[in-house]
Order: C-alpha cells, then structure tokens, then sequence
C-alpha cells in the first residue's frame, strides 16, 4: 500500500463507519426524538394513540422496520436504482470490470473445452472449423489481456460488447 493511498484508505472506513452505523443510529434516534416531543406530544389526539415515548418507538419500529425492509429488497429485486449504480460501478471501477471480463472469459474458454472433450470422447478428430475457433479465441484473449490494463477502459468495452452481442442474438 502506498503512503499515499493511506489518508484515502481511512478516509474511505471512516465514511462507511459514520454512514452506515453511526450516522444511522443517530439518525433513527434524532427523528424518533423529534417527532415525538416536537409533533406527538403537543397533539391530543396523537397522545391518544401513543401515550408515551416508549409506546411510540415500539409502534412506530414495528411499522417502520417492515417497511424499510421491503423499500430495501424492492431497490435490490425489483427497481432500476440498483441496476443504474451497479453499471455505474462497472464504468468506474476498473478492478469489477476486470473480474467481470476474466469471468466471461473463463466461461467461453471453459466451453470451448467441453466441447473438445465431448468430441474427443466421441472419437472424433478435431475440425479446421473447430481449430480456427480455438485459435481465434487465442488470439482475441492474448491481445485483449496484453493491452488490457488498470488504468484503461478495455475490460469495460469488452463487457460492453459481450452484452451487445448477447443483445442481438435474442
């Protein structure tokens, strides 16, 4: 790790300690406060209904933790917001489209091998057709990962491509 990196590294786990725990906690105690000295307690009607601050955490969570729930699985299963900061990781960090595209990769390379070894064990020899593929396949992976680095947007226009091509073969 550079020194470089170091302010940035705790500058990254103290951002994540402060959103999702600190900030959260004190978030969801601040607005229980709030809302219930500020809103619940000066109406009458609303006392009714909770008549203590004890009474309203324990109401309003029971509410509010399902519902939160399902807000959060709807953005993971069901919207377009997680699918948009998913592409948007893709696009800006270098080391999740590298892993994408060494996947993909594995995947065809690991086809072509099944493949191979089906034929093989049919007693089959090797075609032109199918040796061209495998040396077509060669050449596209030893000059994608000899250009390919960090630093460059390859492996994000290598997936980007897949994906087109995946597209127009539906």
């Amino acid at each position: 790790m550079r020194k470089q990196n170091l302010f940035f590294r705790i500058w990254f786990y103290f951002r994540n300690g402060w959103s999702t725990y600190f900030a959260f906690i004190f978030a969801a105690i601040n607005t229980l406060t709030v809302t219930y000295f500020l809103a619940i307690e000066n109406y009458p009607t609303l006392s009714v209904i909770f008549p203590n601050f004890f009474t309203y955490v324990i109401i309003i969570c029971s509410i509010g933790v399902p519902l939160l729930i399902g807000i959060g699985y709807i953005h993971f299963k069901r919207g377009e917001a997680f699918k948009s900061e998913t592409d948007i990781a893709l696009e800006v960090n270098r080391y999740f489209a590298r892993h994408l595209v060494n996947s993909e990769l594995s995947l065809k390379f690991e086809k072509i091998l099944l493949d191979l070894v089906l034929k093989m064990d049919a007693s089959a020899s090797i075609s032109d057709k199918d040796k061209q593929m495998i040396t077509d396949f060669l050449k596209e992976y030893e000059e994608h990962t000899k250009s390919r680095t960090l630093h460059n947007t390859l492996d994000a226009e290598y997936f980007k491509k897949l994906e087109r091509l995946k597209a127009l073969s539906k």
